[in-house]
């Protein structure tokens, strides 16, 4: 019986970031590895941190289909809100390819929808606001094409994952180490009765203990605020612009045509998507 083959694409969440392991990450994605069978998992991790929707079909799958996975995670879109490039259109037409092309090859997606970040860094909310309606729009997004080809797909961006601080870094950003294996677990929960989970599910505890708190701040002074900055230079101009416009509606009363203006856009990007192939080797 040959080894199960398992894929990991995304950006720095599923890099692993939160996580350390020795001089680098290891994330929830190995910790699902680990569960997926007795023995004989072969575990390729292809995320890179900052990585886009672009990157993931451009750069990342093209190596991920040459590894013919079994199950291949794609979770991505965080970082597409965070520039000033943004476009719902392309987002989805991105992510249907990469799905596309995957289930062609019969393997089974794992898709997870994401916490805005503009609620995780607890942003003023003229700022808040724009940032969470384009994540709900990707998250909208990601549902759809979740539920059109099949994917086993993770609910994390409402409940505990908002509100209990202990899965999260000092970044609020990235999962610590009880997140990424909160992720791991769940994943594992959803793939086992499908019997593609037949090895031990990983520990949802923590096997290092939490960094302290000044440890904490001092990561979040440097390497963690020069993260964000990385992250959102190109965006803080359009930033201001949206929360000014953002005001504007709310003196006015008027907010709600932004949400129906972020779910028409959401409607035309899923509406101008080709119908799915079906995979080579249906009936």
């Amino acid at each position: 019986m040959r080894a199960v083959r398992f894929v990991a694409l995304g950006d720095s969440l599923t890099e692993g970031v939160g996580d350390p392991a020795g001089d680098g990450w290891r994330g929830w994605a190995a910790l699902l590895a680990g569960g997926l069978a007795a023995k004989d998992v072969e575990f390729t991790n292809l995320a890179v941190s900052g990585a886009q929707t672009r990157d993931v079909l451009e750069r990342q799958t093209p190596a991920a289909l040459d590894l013919r996975p079994d199950i291949v995670a794609i979770v991505i879109g965080v970082n597409d809100t965070l520039r000033c490039t943004f476009d719902i259109h392309a987002v989805a037409e991105r992510l249907d390819k990469v799905y596309s092309a995957f289930t062609q090859q019969g393997a089974t997606l794992l898709t997870a929808c994401l916490p805005d970040p503009g609620s995780m860094l607890r942003l003023p909310g003229a700022l808040a606001r724009p940032l969470a309606r384009r994540q709900r729009a990707v998250n909208m997004v990601v549902h759809a094409l979740s539920e059109r080809y099949g994917a086993v797909h993770l609910h994390a961006a409402e409940g505990e994952w908002l509100t209990d601080r202990a899965l999260w870094s000092a970044d609020r950003l990235h999962p610590c180490e009880r997140g990424h294996r909160q992720l791991a677990v769940r994943f594992h929960g959803m793939l086992a009765p499908l019997g593609m989970a037949t090895g031990t599910a990983p520990s949802p505890e923590p096997e290092f203990a939490a960094p302290t708190k000044s440890a904490s701040l001092v990561w979040l002074a440097t390497a963690g605020t020069a993260w964000v900055i990385r992250r959102c230079r190109d965006l803080l101009p359009q930033l201001l612009r949206l929360a000014l416009d953002e005001m504007r509606h709310r003196r006015k009363g008027t907010s709600a045509r932004l949400d129906l203006s972020a779910s028409a856009a959401v409607s035309a990007a899923l509406a101008a998507l080709q119908p799915p192939e079906r995979p080579a080797d249906a009936a």
